[in-house]
């Protein structure tokens, strides 16, 4: 199946109304996986859910053995799509107050995949204004609607409450699963981003670095999961923020990016941007160096290994887009033309650092996209723009 769902089942008499949404989704191809919560088990039971959807159940926040599998922050993000249905006045208030006090609150709180609600209460509480204020509340957040209709209540009452259908309901998700699809162009792929600089130790306390501040690395990793990627953002030290909804690993040293870029093979795309250091230093001191006044201590320098051509050149997993970046003081596209060649990638993006550019550390950049059908020459941008342009051209590019 490849689309996925993650569908939270409140406490409510219309959650008999989800086994049938599971089993309409199933048919349209569409995997679920369900949250149960505690009020939701009073009216169906985990062993129903779980036959249906052939995937195990998830009701307690503080089970040790799903938050090693899982944990309640990767759970909100393996699904195409949440969806809440019955969606409680109770699970309303939560989401639309920011509250966590269970596995289906702290997920919607944790979540930024898009979240559609099929709400079932009494009709009173529909609408009270409470319940009003959290409606307009989660639609100013984006969450969307299905519901809920008009009809009698299980209570006896007659009025807007009742569950839309879960014929309604799958359409609803099909609707929005395809809206996602032509918004993002990247769903399904897999890209691998590299970014900051890395720090060579020369001692416990001293390396040597460059100047990249990782803006550049780090927007391209949202863009590319804004398309619907799903991004691994492999960094050196940097003072900027992780990307929300990418998978975020930290190093340190050159050899430590590459090893983990090797463990985020295989991928479709790989944009190394990172500013890898050339060279480190051939033995690191155990200790700090202490200036004792005499001579000033040698360093021996060996070349790093070479991230952009190993990947380029992988002999089994080899990326289907190779990104690299040529960041040069001088003769810009000659040398960017020559590294392609060198490298083995697919496209370089070229850009001048000099100094007087502020490009390292900045907020904008100007570059020369480099492919084999030539050079293209984009204006003085944001690094965001630069960074959204480049995703949208991938997007192309696999399209």
């Amino acid at each position: 199946m490849s689309k996925r769902v993650l569908l939270i089942v409140g406490g409510g008499i219309a959650a008999y109304k989800s086994l049938e949404l599971v089993r309409l989704l199933s048919k349209s191809g569409i995997a679920t996986t369900a949250i149960l919560t505690k009020a939701g088990a009073q009216f169906v039971t985990p062993l129903s859910l779980s036959s249906l959807t052939g995937d195990k159940v998830y009701q307690d926040l503080f089970s040790l053995t799903d938050e090693s599998e899982m944990g309640h922050i990767e759970l909100s993000r393996v699904a195409d799509l949440i969806v809440v249905a019955p969606a409680t006045a109770d699970l309303m208030a939560k989401a639309a107050h920011g509250l966590a006090n269970d596995l289906a609150s702290t997920t919607l709180l944790a979540t930024d995949t898009p979240v559609l609600m099929a709400p079932a209460m009494n009709v009173r509480m529909w609408l009270h204004p409470a319940t009003q204020r959290n409606l307009a509340t989660l639609k100013g957040d984006g969450v969307t609607f299905i519901g809920p209709n008009e009809g009698d209540m299980a209570c006896g009452e007659y009025g807007p409450g009742r569950m839309a259908e879960p014929g309604e309901i799958a359409a609803a998700i099909r609707k929005q699963l395809g809206a996602l699809d032509a918004a993002r162009p990247l769903a399904g792929k897999s890209a691998l981003v590299t970014s900051g600089p890395t720090h060579e130790p020369i001692d416990p306390v001293r390396y040597i670095a460059n100047r990249s501040s990782g803006k550049q690395g780090h927007a391209i990793a949202a863009a590319l999961a804004a398309l619907g990627a799903r991004v691994t953002l492999v960094s050196g030290p940097v003072g900027v923020p992780t990307p929300p909804g990418v998978t975020f690993v930290p190093v340190e040293t050159a050899r430590e990016m590459l090893a983990a870029c090797e463990a985020a093979l295989p991928a479709d795309i790989a944009v190394c941007a990172a500013a890898v250091a050339d060279w480190r230093v051939a033995d690191a001191g155990a200790e700090k160096i202490k200036k004792d006044g005499k001579d000033v201590p040698p360093l021996a320098l060996v070349e790093n290994p070479d991230i952009l051509a190993t990947l380029s050149r992988h002999p089994f997993r080899r990326p289907r887009l190779v990104i690299g970046f040529a960041a040069e003081t001088e003769n810009v596209v000659p040398y960017a033309r020559a590294k392609r060649a060198k490298k083995g990638c697919d496209w370089i993006v070229a850009n001048d650092v000099s100094p007087e550019t502020g490009v390292m550390g900045g907020e904008d950049n100007t570059v020369i996209l480099v492919s084999e059908s030539g050079e293209e020459t984009w204006p003085k941008l944001p690094k965001t723009e630069v960074a959204a342009r480049l995703a949208a051209r991938i997007a192309d590019h696999f399209s």
